[in-house]
């Protein structure tokens, strides 16, 4: 697969059945968001979980776990996740993103309010 360089918001477009892409990184993980056709040329959405390990040899390699999300179910997998991240804003601490300077990484961190 050819992928192109990310442009400076961090999304890109890509040629064959790979239309976009948006790369959200999180800590150990990132969050592809990808637009893919089908040969019929309808898109879908991809979102791909990709967390880095180490492997007892010292190399590096990552668990990927990835859902479908097609057109006919972006209104109600929208209204069932925003239900949800509004549950826990109305229910947990603030969640506050800082950088962790030791370990070189985007660390989430709740506080009490």
């Amino acid at each position: 697969m050819y992928f192109e360089d990310f442009d400076n918001a961090g999304t890109q477009e890509r040629n064959g059945d790979d239309v976009f892409s948006k790369p959200v990184r999180a800590g150990k993980r990132t969050y592809f968001f990808d637009v893919k056709a089908t040969k019929g040329n309808d898109f879908y959405l991809t979102i791909t979980e990709s967390k880095r390990k180490i492997e007892r040899d010292g190399r590096y390699s990552y668990d990927k776990h990835k859902i479908f999300l097609y057109k006919e179910d972006f209104e109600k997998f929208t209204e069932g996740l925003e239900e949800v991240i509004q549950y826990i804003k109305d229910r947990c601490p603030v969640v506050e993103a800082r950088r962790d300077e030791e370990a070189q990484s985007d660390e989430i961190r709740f506080e009490d309010l």
